[in-house]
This record gives structure tokens, C-alpha cells and sequence, in this order.
């Protein structure tokens, strides 16, 4: 059978036509074959990117709890020392004081004033009672004790119990010689636990009532930082600056001066 020119170029026409269209395809597929691997990598990338960002905040969530705790731990330590610190300083002040009824003879001077040894029986229970309780009131002993046991809370973190202590102590022993440095760590106790109103009311009262305390110095340093963490700039740039003029030299005003140079830095 004879095949015409004109049949034999049709033929070959639809034969070159599929050719392209056959490749076409093939392009189309291995594409999409193509985006599909990168997606896949994509998000193979991401993941891990997200999972090493995951590890680099846990690691630096370790740093921090670690440093929070030594800064913690030193901060112990330094109130451990100064809280020991300033207790041995007053029982060497307080070593050489002795009650009269601890010196010796002092029995017999009381039966050789002429006193009669059933006196006591005639005084009246009420008055009994303050003679008692005037009688532990000068007892250096029993001062040491209750301002030690008051430090000693304070040392254990039991603030609460700590500031009713200290109060207590200030109310029985006035005259104490350790009622400057109780009226500062009840203070103290009011500022490490941020109740800064009522630590300004008791670090002023270590000014006023006790002025010659080494506590003073202490006590306006403190008022100075509160002033700060209150935002009461001119305030704390006052105080801060009579503790350096006040008590050159101390470590109070080194560190005022510290605190001082900190609010220039930041513009305050």
C-alpha cells in the first residue's frame, strides 16, 4: 500500500509533537520532586535550629540558677560574718560589766546595811514584781542573750520572728548598750524583705535616738539605697552624700560613694 507525501508529513508531525510534550512532563515531575526534598530539608533545618535554641536556654536557665545561688550563698556568708562580727564586738564591750550581786561580798554588804533579812516579805507583790523585773533589765547577761538569740533569727532567714524579737528587746532593755545595733537590724529586717516605709522609720530612729552610734552611718547608708529603689533620686544623692562626709575612711562611705557614682553613670 502506497503511503501519500502528504499522509507521510502528518505522521511525522504528531511524532515530533509528542516528543516535547513527553519531556514536559518528566521536567514537571522531577520539579515538584525537587521542592518537595527541599521543603523537606527546610523543615529538617528549622527543627534542628529550634532544638539547639532549645538546649542554649536550658544551659543558660542552669547558668543563672547556679549564679543565683552563689550569689545567694555569698550574700549569706557576708551577713553570717557581720552578724558574728558585730556580736563578739559587743561582748567584748559588755566582758567587763558585772551586776552587783555577781561581784564578790556582795551578800554581805546587803546583811551589813542594816536591813533586815525578812524585809522582803513586807514589800508588796506588785513592787516585788518591778524590783524583779528592773533587776533583769540590768543584767548585762540576760541583754546579751535576747540581742544574740534577735541575731541569730535574723541569720536563719525567719524574719518575722526575728523583728518581733528585736522589738521586744528594745522594749525590756532601753538602756542597753546594744539598743543602737538592735534598732538597725530591725531596720535591716524591714529592708532585705522590701518593706521600705517602715525600714526608714526605723533606720531614722537610730539617727535621732542613738546619733553617736557606730550603727549611724550604717543606718543612713541603707536610708540612701531605699531612696534609690524608690526612684527618689535627690534624696538618696543627699543622704548618701553625708555618709561620705560623715565617715570618711568607713566602709559605709565607700560604699555610698559607689552608689553616688552608680546614679551619675545612669543620669539620675
Amino acid at each position: 500500500m502506497w503511503v501519500t507525501r502528504g499522509a507521510a508529513a502528518v505522521i511525522l508531525l504528531a511524532l515530533s509533537a509528542e516528543v516535547p510534550a513527553a519531556s514536559n512532563a518528566d521536567l514537571e515531575a522531577r520539579i515538584q520532586q525537587l521542592e518537595r526534598k527541599l521543603d523537606s530539608r527546610s523543615l529538617v533545618n528549622m527543627h534542628e535550629q529550634v532544638t539547639a535554641l532549645q538546649r542554649e536556654v536550658q544551659q543558660l536557665r542552669g547558668d543563672i540558677e547556679v549564679q543565683t545561688h552563689t550569689l545567694e550563698s555569698l550574700q549569706k556568708r557576708q551577713r553570717d560574718l557581720y552578724l558574728d562580727i558585730d556580736r563578739r564586738l559587743h561582748r567584748m564591750e559588755a566582758g567587763g560589766v558585772e551586776t552587783q550581786s555577781q561581784l564578790p561580798g556582795a551578800a554581805a554588804a546587803a546583811g551589813a546595811s542594816g536591813v533586815p533579812a525578812n524585809a522582803a516579805a513586807a514589800v508588796p507583790a506588785a513592787k516585788a514584781a518591778e524590783t524583779q523585773k528592773a533587776s533583769a533589765t540590768l543584767n548585762p547577761a540576760e541583754q546579751r542573750k535576747a540581742y544574740d538569740q534577735a541575731l541569730e533569727l535574723l541569720k536563719e532567714g525567719r524574719y518575722t520572728d526575728a523583728s518581733s524579737a528585736f522589738q521586744t528587746f528594745l522594749k525590756t532593755y532601753p538602756g542597753s548598750s546594744y539598743a543602737d545595733n538592735a534598732q538597725y537590724w530591725l531596720g535591716e529586717v524591714y529592708y532585705v524583705t522590701r518593706k521600705f516605709k517602715p525600714a526608714l522609720i526605723e533606720f531614722e530612729k537610730v539617727l535621732t535616738q542613738y546619733p553617736a552610734s557606730t550603727k549611724a552611718g550604717d543606718a543612713r547608708l541603707k536610708m540612701g539605697y531605699i531612696y534609690y529603689e524608690q526612684n527618689s533620686w535627690a534624696e538618696a544623692r543627699e543622704i548618701l552624700g553625708k555618709v561620705v562626709k560623715d565617715s570618711p575612711g568607713s566602709t559605709s562611705a565607700r560604699l555610698a560613694q559607689e552608689r553616688i557614682d552608680r546614679m551619675q553613670k545612669e543620669g539620675h
